[in-house]
């Protein structure tokens, strides 16, 4: 990577998001922006350290375990789905209108029906996350494993090969690079549907904190737990990129690398 490039895609975008802080300041002092409207970040970073440590690890934790879970189960359920999508054209026809009428109903609008039937636990928050993550997933990997170039598919059953190797060895493999692009979508959904699932049914977590905050009008307390969401949000989506990077990186393009 040239100092050019690393300046273009790495400095400049950072020091454009940190040059918002000032400014937002500044416009916060000088029009006398009242707190309940929109805190000054001097207000939000007060807040936040206002606030014990141990109750912010307690709710990070919270958000970030029923996420990653729900993360985890989409990818074992839409992986699997998508394999059976490619090698029958009968359940592609029959299983992708019914995702996309899932994914067309709006989540929040089934939060109660879910917690009727599933109780308050831990079990209808993870049900949210995986409804949200695993579309992405499923469209990508079958995205992924229907590009295959035709050439590939036929010398395969030329050779009489087996279902499962064509599967595993030609068009997984072709897939990888829809697949991530589907991981790093799903993964900044899994933390939205953790929150949107705690603002309805938990008593911790970032969601609940931020409600909990509103609720009272602690609103820069709320804007801190908002910027730790989106920070916690954009680690989880780099984590994605480094197994990419370090497992996978010969499915990386030129620009990615």
């Amino acid at each position: 990577m040239t100092m050019k490039t690393f300046l273009t895609h790495k400095v400049l975008p950072i020091l454009a998001l940190v040059s918002l802080i000032p400014l937002w300041e500044l416009i916060c002092r000088l029009f006398e922006v009242p707190v309940f409207v929109l805190p000054a970040p001097s207000d939000i970073a007060e807040a936040f350290f206002k606030v014990e440590s141990q109750r912010w690890a307690g709710h990070l934790w919270a958000t970030v375990s029923i996420a990653l879970q729900g993360f985890l189960l989409s990818i074992a359920i839409s992986i699997p789905m998508a394999m059976m999508m490619v090698r029958s054209r009968f359940l592609a026809r029959t299983l992708y209108p019914l995702l996309v009428i899932i994914q067309s109903t709006p989540v929040v609008a089934i939060v109660p029906l879910l917690i009727v039937i599933l109780g308050t636990g831990e079990a209808p928050r993870l049900v949210i996350t995986c409804l949200i993550t695993f579309f992405p997933l499923v469209v990508s990997a079958t995205t992924g494993m229907l590009a295959t170039p035709p050439e590939l598919i036929e010398l395969s059953r030329s050779l009489k090969a087996p279902v499962h190797k064509e599967i595993w060895q030609i068009r997984l493999p072709y897939a990888t690079p829809y697949i991530f692009s589907g991981l790093k979508v799903a993964i900044t959904l899994s933390i939205i549907g953790a929150v949107v699932a705690e603002f309805v049914a938990a008593e911790q977590g970032l969601g609940y904190f931020v409600q909990f905050s509103t609720s009272y009008f602690k609103i820069p307390q709320a804007f801190a737990a908002l910027f730790f969401l989106a920070a916690v949000s954009l680690i989880l989506f780099k984590l994605v990129q480094w197994i990419q990077k370090i497992g996978f990186a010969w499915s990386l393009t030129k620009t990615e690398l």
